[in-house]
């Protein structure tokens, strides 16, 4: 087991060092030594793809166009715009042996998704399938939140935006207590919640993603996903810089100490550039304990840590299960 941070990583400032130190030890304290490795359905390692795909329901139509997505990430999702089509798609899914799906899709002009002509259909599911069920809720109110709980979904993720100018440049939300009041709700309905943030939101620049880190820290989140700006092409953001790996991982630090029992997790949207290792050594450094998708590097520098990977075909917003863990073979 590592001493210091200096002695495994000498491409982290020292001005950063007590911070990681610090981090790395209250995650060893509260976490132990495994470390969980994620492969979700949109993904594919080698020949091996996860068993957790995300469905859209509003097939490739949004509404709020967000400035970092356009809609773009919605078009490798499975389409289900119907009622009748969700529930056959998940019902092949389950008898292909999938796990697990993520309902996403694209939002109205206040950021909410029809969730409403979908209850009826997510009870068909759970009662039909074991698929777990995670939602991309949007800014929900209680009532919906209520619904999505009553009808069987297992957790739900959010974005959560810490800045005013982030919401309404960005996000093209009116308000900034758009978002608190969402993740209010979500957590008053008795829903698991896994907020998310995306480091780098205001065009590369790390803005509110402090301040986000302190709402959630208000809460209980049963993990926190910290995901990265990713210059898509086809949007205003499609030649700026993502943050650095740096700073991705004093976010991640600055998670770890806020909240030093919850999961922390490197998301699978981030970029894939020449630094894409480096970020993913020091997400582990800084306090992460799951990761979606990974390199043979990083498996490498687990095993020199002292830690045990362990890996999971699903979103890495879904809780470690011993009956998912089995599903997914990856030799190390």
């Amino acid at each position: 087991m590592i001493k210091s941070i200096k002695d495994i990583h000498n491409r982290i400032p020292e001005k950063d060092w007590n911070l990681f130190n610090h981090a790395w030890k209250v995650t060893r304290e509260n976490h132990g030594n495994n470390f969980t490795f994620y492969l979700p359905g949109m993904i594919r390692y080698g020949h091996t793809r996860g068993l957790y795909p995300a469905i859209s329901l509003t097939g490739d139509r949004c509404k709020l166009m967000c400035e970092h997505c356009k809609g773009l990430l919605l078009k490798p999702m499975i389409k289900a715009t119907s009622p009748d089509t969700l529930i056959k798609k998940c019902l092949n899914l389950a008898n292909s042996g999938h796990l697990g799906v993520l309902l996403s899709g694209g939002s109205d002009l206040e950021g909410k998704l029809p969730w409403g002509k979908f209850y009826q259909a997510i009870r068909e599911i759970k009662s039909e399938t074991n698929l777990f069920i995670s939602v991309h809720s949007g800014f929900i109110d209680f009532s919906t939140a209520a619904a999505l709980k009553e009808a069987g979904v297992d957790q739900a993720l959010i974005d959560i935006i810490g800045d005013e100018e982030t919401a309404k440049k960005i996000y093209h939300l009116d308000a900034l207590q758009k978002v608190i009041a969402a993740l209010e709700n979500l957590f008053r309905s008795g829903l698991d919640v896994v907020p998310h943030i995306v480091a780098g939101l205001m065009y590369g620049k790390i803005h509110g993603e402090y301040n986000a880190l302190r709402i959630i820290s208000r809460f209980q989140p049963s993990a926190l996903v910290i995901v990265v700006l990713t210059p898509l092409k086809g949007t205003r953001m499609s030649t700026i810089s993502p943050p650095s790996p740096i700073e991705v991982a004093r976010l991640i630090a600055r998670a770890r100490l806020l909240m030093p029992n919850t999961p922390l997790s490197l998301g699978c949207e981030r970029p894939r550039n020449k630094e894409a290792q480096l970020m993913e050594e020091m997400a582990i450094h800084a306090g992460a304990t799951r990761m979606a998708v990974w390199s043979t590097k990083t498996i490498d520098m687990v095993l020199k840590l002292g830690l045990k990977p362990i890996f999971q075909p699903t979103c890495c917003s879904v809780p470690y299960r011993e009956d998912f863990v089995d599903k997914l073979s990856i030799p190390i």
